[in-house]
């Protein structure tokens, strides 16, 4: 389709207008128009790019929102090696890195650049001609993983580079990825709703989302990055701080934290003031890094093993404070799991008042040997979640009887159970209060059903009126106006605006359905994988293990659950309730035009297609009457391969496979076209 002059204008126009946006809000912290005028002029680029699919692009605004689902990370080998630091926690040994300094520069003073260090993860992002190419992680150092498709959701890194800056055709930057402090909780929130382990820090989260095979996820975990390293040269470019102002030109999010020092005592001066104003930052650091500024001095120095000779990193040593365990109280999720809570005598830890911590469970507080009453050590050293570390024995009072874990539910007094191979206690009452009211909320939230102003606290009032006692009952509410009505708050409109939002909900595809079930261990990537799969609430209800467990990234964990949770007479009813009601229960199945080419044959993608998304060229090809394999072998026929291919294309021609670029690709898919004409 030849696309008019007048819409390739307006496409380049709104992409270069978002970008701009995205720059103004996410680097520069000074938005100029409202979200809701952005998410207007994203709706009408994401129009455009339906309808004239050749106008979209791996670097256009859209791709923001992720969607790839990416098997493996292709192994890309950095042309610079990524070093690490050395490190020290002590000022002598600070004092003694400068004297080092001075001595094999063979000069009496030496200027240093001063950086806050922040605690993420080291990433490499590579531009060509001034567009986003590759984007990798640190590796062993010399070899790295691309994610790319997952870097190209976080919106302070550029798809394009700033035209004012200059670019060269090739540009390198490095850095480091975070999630702000307020983002992990937010996380952490979701993760314990939905029976799932806890990220141990902001670190860990930011590791473990940009490894996330689905960067749909990943682009909703509101990642962020600042770039710290410029490889290779740039336009009068001599000391480090040349290096970041002229990443800044570029449109790089750039830390504004750092200083040139030209006196050692001026660079543990800096770190004494961060140590102390660390938590007023929105995300998490561990020390700062004291480089040599000039560039000449850091080249002649060189580096020695994995760590650069002209910098190190001054850490900041954990927070630990010293209080009394008043109590243990117990907390019951949606999944019925039991959590040991701490109940401290409140003291101030990190610029925050603690008087709680999480125990865990059972294991961690019998190997502590925790007993109330006892004084304890609690940290927040890199962690936002305090947690308890150490007991003080020589403190404990005479004859302190040990901990016994509770044999019942606190809020229903169900027995509980512990399950063969877990560590956490259950109330299997499915009727536990607290269970109900969990399940509900998270029925209606954001990545669920999304049922707006059906938060916690109207919840609870439906629960408490004995209006709701399960999510099925949600989509009753419409028969029930007038006892809605006559609840304190509860105006015309309001009620109103809560039953079309519920009744808005039953058109929220497949996969958020599945979701908003609340079986454990089935959170938003999983669901996606068992709604592609079974197509249909009826069709995965009936799946068996086997089945279950061919799915790639389904284990027997996950397996197990769907079936309890399918096999269970009252979680089986509430699914039968709500899809009465009308909730989607099916996916449409795709109109398959089927293409010899395509039919019946396995292919494999890789590195990145410009007009189409991994997983549109995925539904293509399915659609054609092919499959997708996610790693090349003998079975597979044909492999894609777009831009940055790496590892599987060496692959496939070692082993003599077809291989075919995207041109290629779309010609064959137009071939029924060609058949239907001649």
């Amino acid at each position: 389709m030849t696309v008019p002059p007048h819409i390739h204008e307006r496409h380049q126009q709104l992409t270069e207008d978002l970008l701009q946006h995205d720059y103004q809000y996410y680097v520069l912290a000074d938005p100029l128009i409202s979200d809701e005028e952005y998410d207007r002029r994203m709706r009408d680029l994401q129009d455009l790019e339906e309808a004239y699919p050749e106008l979209r692009t791996p670097n256009s605004p859209t791709q923001r929102v992720g969607g790839t689902v990416t098997k493996d990370f292709p192994t890309v080998r950095h042309d610079v090696p990524m070093l690490s630091l050395s490190n020290t926690y002590a000022e002598d040994e600070v004092r003694e890195f400068h004297r080092r300094m001075v001595q094999e520069l063979g000069t009496e003073s030496v200027e240093y650049h001063v950086e806050l260090k922040l605690d993420g993860v080291a990433l490499a992002v590579r531009y060509r001609n001034g567009e986003f190419e590759r984007a990798a992680t640190r590796g062993d150092g010399m070899h790295g993983d691309d994610i790319s498709a997952n870097v190209r959701t976080i919106r302070s890194i550029p798809l394009k580079l700033r035209s004012e800056a200059s670019p060269p055709p090739e540009l390198e930057a490095r850095g480091e990825v975070l999630m702000f402090k307020e983002d992990f909780a937010h996380l952490n929130s979701m993760r314990e709703e939905q029976g799932e382990k806890l990220f141990a820090n902001p670190r860990n989260s930011t590791a473990g989302t940009l490894k996330l095979q689905d960067s749909s996820i990943v682009a909703q975990r509101n990642l962020r990055a600042y770039m710290y390293s410029l490889v290779g040269s740039g336009p009068d470019i001599e000391t480090q701080a040349d290096a970041l102002a002229y990443l800044q030109s570029c449109g790089f999010p750039v830390n504004p934290h750092r200083r040139v020092c030209e006196r050692i005592d001026d660079v543990i001066a800096f770190w004494q003031e961060w140590d102390e104003k660390r938590d007023s930052l929105p995300y998490e650091i561990d020390g700062v890094v004291v480089k040599l500024n000039k560039l000449s001095e850091q080249n002649e120095l060189g580096s020695i093993a994995r760590s650069p000779r002209w910098a190190i990193a001054f850490k900041f040593r954990a927070r630990r404070e010293q209080t009394v365990l008043k109590d243990i109280l117990f907390q019951v999720g949606r999944m019925g799991t039991v959590t040991p809570v701490a109940v401290l005598e409140p003291v101030l830890l990190a610029g925050s008042t603690i008087s709680r911590a999480t125990l865990h469970n059972e294991d961690f507080i019998r190997d502590l040997d925790l007993r109330v009453g006892d004084t304890v050590m609690i940290e927040k050293g890199g962690d936002v979640i305090p947690k308890v570390t150490d007991v003080l024995l020589e403190a404990r009072p005479a004859n302190s009887p040990p901990f016994s874990f509770i044999s019942h539910c606190p809020e229903c007094g169900t027995a509980l159970v512990r399950p063969e191979g877990e560590s956490a206690w259950f109330c299997e009452n499915v009727e536990c209060p607290a269970q109900v009211r969990g399940r509900i909320e998270h029925f209606a939230s954001r990545n669920a059903m999304d049922i707006e102003g059906l938060g916690e606290a109207v919840i609870d009032v439906l629960v408490h009126e004995g209006l709701i006692q399960s999510y099925a009952d949600l989509y009753t509410l419409a028969s029930r106006r007038d006892a809605l009505e006559e609840l304190e708050r509860f105006g015309s409109r309001s009620v109103e605006n809560l039953l079309s939002s519920i009744e808005r909900s039953k058109t929220q595809p497949l996969e958020r359905v599945i979701h908003a079930l609340g079986i454990h261990y089935v959170g938003q990537s999983v669901s996606r994988l068992l709604a592609e799969e079974f197509r249909s609430i009826e069709g995965l209800a009936s799946a068996g293990r086997e089945e279950l467990m061919r799915i790639d990234g389904i284990g027997p964990r996950i397996a197990d659950s769907v079936l309890r949770f399918f096999t269970d007479h009252h979680t089986r009813s509430l699914v039968t309730r709500i899809v009465d009601a009308g909730v989607t229960h099916a996916m449409e199945d795709p109109t398959t035009e089927r293409i010899p080419f395509f039919d019946g044959r396995t292919f494999v993608l890789t590195g990145t297609l410009a007009s189409l998304s991994r997983e549109e060229a995925r539904a293509r090809i399915e659609a054609a009457g092919g499959k997708v394999a996610g790693s090349v072998s003998k079975k597979t026929d044909v492999v894609v391969a777009g831009a940055s291919a790496g590892s599987k294309l060496e692959k496939a021609r070692t082993l003599g496979i077809t291989i075919i670029d995207e041109d290629e690709f779309h010609s064959h898919l137009s071939e029924h076209i060609h058949g239907t004409n001649s």
